[in-house]
């Protein structure tokens, strides 16, 4: 057990005592504050010269700190700083070997402009290691109420770090003065403005000396959208096009990197491919290279470059998405210490049948058995490298690999006792028009018996958007497994990251054959004698909300009751938001077409739980509001809950709110579900 000097950071690291405990026959489930409560230690992080460690912290899992330990002891105890009045560290990383950027949020009430907003809002700091200084990453705007609003809600973003200077960032404004860019003394907080900004173009990079040289424009030609990627010449210094691509096509070609060749640069494409591979792309030819990373059944999704000033931008390995987000290492060095992690620290693989569903083909895959591990960070030099080990039935763990030696650090969530939670699969299955839906399944504890098991068919949000196989920081998954649901995640048609084909597919299918693809996953489930025909709900946020309604107002008789999060019950009020937005006209509207549950309450016959955070500004509150005064003049059976001061995202949730969403969904699905409950 590490022994730490104050009260506050004992119970920081509590949980890093042995690697190994006894595991008993059975546990009890783990309570709803043990999922809601912020993480003990996360957000880790590891400084160019690896002589220190930084994390977010929260002894009592509601106040967080920003921690920071030597390399060089890391048993002893961190350096707390806590998060200013009123605010609470979401983020964090190095900047400088000696300064950190932290991300805070706080409430926002405000009457700017007309209207009343209560939001959440989110700022970056530069801050010293002992948290002795602390300063904004741009001087803040005065002047006007306007720019003050606008500073507050329209955060600065760090371009890049500059390694080879030792007191500067590159920072990108994105409030009242436009998207200048500028030159910031991390020390002094003095910024310099390197280059002006242009609602115009957006996506800037930098190449290996600092210097801004790809960026994209939003143009219009013969009234369609495009996006055009416009190169620096590194010989005549002179701005030009080199391609572009229609929104309407959606097949997106965009600069992600520089290679230490001023001429050759890292390209993401998914042109004419169903998934997207990483090419290079030579400046001066103007010309598409070979693939320098593609996987023939996942979609690449980033470059691995160092950022060490000796040799920045020299290639370590690409990033794809599998089950989960994987990193291919090219480096040896990082391959060795890869393979060496994931033996010391017990990862075990199965291999599965997959069908790729863009193409049909069809191959034995190797996946984890429980968790997994990844390097989530090192030094310039390699020699210290930062482990999360981590999986869906392991909240993740952190630690130190220092020259051949793993030490533990801590552990994000040490009282859930993962002997009381169940296992997750990758599986597959067929929706009714052929279609293979990827899916991860989750069952109860094996000492619950092998079912048939109530279910909760659990949709992600989006729905351009998808699950993987990690620790579910939501508590959606294994909370209820721990209490006897197999919880079935489906990545249904629309879902992106699985492929163009998949993707698709969804377009202007809400409530349509997305919905087919959910009712398909209970249909499989049942098939498989994994869920009772008669127990089985529905619930879902976001999209997810939105696919419980669709369940709620289909007659197809499978669920008993359905629990709808923040959901979205008319499509045509998304659908008129993305239709403002020039890009998002060509690009997202058109596929937002489908059933609509606010005009067909009448035809919900099944018990309705929906709640909403009354901070919500990604799906308004009104939408909620609407809803239930359309399932009220109906009659329907409906319970509603309000949370206060919630946001949409799980960053914008106290513990008390998702606490209360756990408990109360279970309170409700054992009482309210259907006759007699689930």
């Amino acid at each position: 057990m590490l022994k730490l000097a104050s009260r506050a950071a004992a119970l920081v690291l509590a949980s890093c005592a042995a690697l190994s405990v006894a595991a008993p026959a059975a546990a009890a489930p783990p309570s709803a504050w043990a999922f809601a409560k912020r993480p003990t230690v996360s957000q880790m992080a590891i400084s160019p010269d690896g002589k220190h460690i930084a994390g977010i912290v929260s002894p009592d899992g509601k106040n967080t700190f920003v921690a920071v330990w030597r390399t060089e002891a890391p048993n002893a105890a961190p350096k707390l700083t806590p998060a200013g009045k009123g605010q609470e560290v979401w983020g964090l990383e190095f900047i400088k070997n000696d300064r950190l950027l932290v991300y805070v949020q706080q409430l926002l009430d405000t009457s700017f402009g007309g209207g009343r907003t209560r939001t959440h809002i989110g700022r970056p700091l530069i801050m010293s290691l002992d948290g002795s200084s602390v300063l904004p990453l741009l001087p803040p705007t005065r002047g006007s109420a306007e720019a003050e609003y606008l500073d507050a809600i329209d955060a600065p973003s760090p371009i890049d770090a500059l390694p080879h200077e030792p007191r500067h960032i590159l920072v990108q404004d994105s409030g009242p003065s436009g998207r200048d860019i500028y030159k910031v003394d991390v020390y002094t907080g003095q910024a310099a403005r390197q280059a002006l900004g242009s609602g115009k173009f957006f996506d800037e990079q930098v190449d290996l000396k600092g210097e801004v040289r790809a960026r994209q424009e939003l143009g219009y030609q013969d009234g369609n959208a495009y996006i055009a990627q416009w190169i620096k010449n590194p010989v005549t210094n002179r701005w030009e096009e080199h391609f572009r691509w229609f929104a309407k096509d959606r097949e997106g070609m965009s600069i992600i990197g520089f290679t230490p060749d001023p001429n050759i640069a890292y390209l993401s494409n998914n042109r004419g491919r169903d998934k997207a591979a990483v090419y290079e792309y030579s400046i001066k030819d103007r010309k598409l290279l070979e693939p320098v990373f593609e996987h023939k059944l996942f979609e690449a999704s980033g470059v691995l470059r160092s950022s060490a000033a000796a040799d920045r931008g020299r290639l370590l390995g690409f990033a794809y998405n599998a089950e989960a987000t994987k990193r291919f290492w090219v480096d040896e060095k990082l391959a060795a210490a890869d393979r060496t992690i994931r033996q010391s620290l017990g990862v075990k693989t199965t291999q599965i049948d997959w069908t790729d569903p863009g193409t049909g083909q069809t191959a034995r895959i190797t996946v984890p058995d429980g968790f997994d591990t990844q390097i989530v960070g090192f030094s310039d030099d390699l020699s210290k490298l930062l482990v999360e080990k981590s999986g869906p039935k392991l909240p993740p763990e952190y630690y130190l690999l220092d020259n051949g030696k793993l030490t533990l650090l801590g552990k994000s969530n040490a009282d859930i006792d993962v002997n009381a939670l169940g296992d997750t699969k990758v599986v597959q299955y067929r929706a009714r028009d052929g279609l293979v839906i990827p899916a991860f399944l989750t069952m109860p504890p094996a000492s619950m018996g092998k079912g048939p098991f109530p279910a909760i068919i659990v949709p992600h949000g989006g729905p351009w958007s998808r699950d993987e196989y990690s620790w579910d920081v939501t508590g959606w998954t294994q909370y209820f497994a721990a209490r006897g649901y197999a919880v079935l995640q489906p990545q249904f048609r629309g879902s992106d990251g699985w492929g163009q084909k998949l993707w698709r597919a969804g377009d202007a299918e809400w409530g349509q054959k997305m919905q087919d693809d959910l009712d398909d996953g209970a249909k499989w489930m049942i098939d498989q004698r994994i869920a009772a025909p008669d127990r089985i709900a529905m619930h879902g946020y976001s999209y997810g909300g939105y696919a419980a309604y669709a369940a709620a107002v289909r007659p197809n008789g499978l669920y008993q009751c359905a629990i709808a999060g923040a959901g979205v019950a008319e499509p045509g009020n998304f659908n008129r938001d993305t239709y403002e937005d020039r890009l998002l006209r060509e690009y997202q509207s058109p596929t937002i077409k489908g059933l609509s549950a606010m005009k067909e309450v009448d035809k919900i016959n099944i018990p309705l739980f929906i709640y909403h955070g009354d901070r919500d500004q990604i799906v308004p509150l009104k939408e909620t509001i609407a809803m239930t005064g359309k399932l009220r003049g109906a009659g329907r059976n409906f319970k509603y809950l309000e949370l206060a001061d919630m946001g949409h995202t799980i960053n914008t949730w106290s513990p008390d709110n998702a606490k209360t969403v756990l408990e109360t969904i279970e309170g409700w699905l054992k009482n309210d579900c259907g006759p007699g409950g689930l």
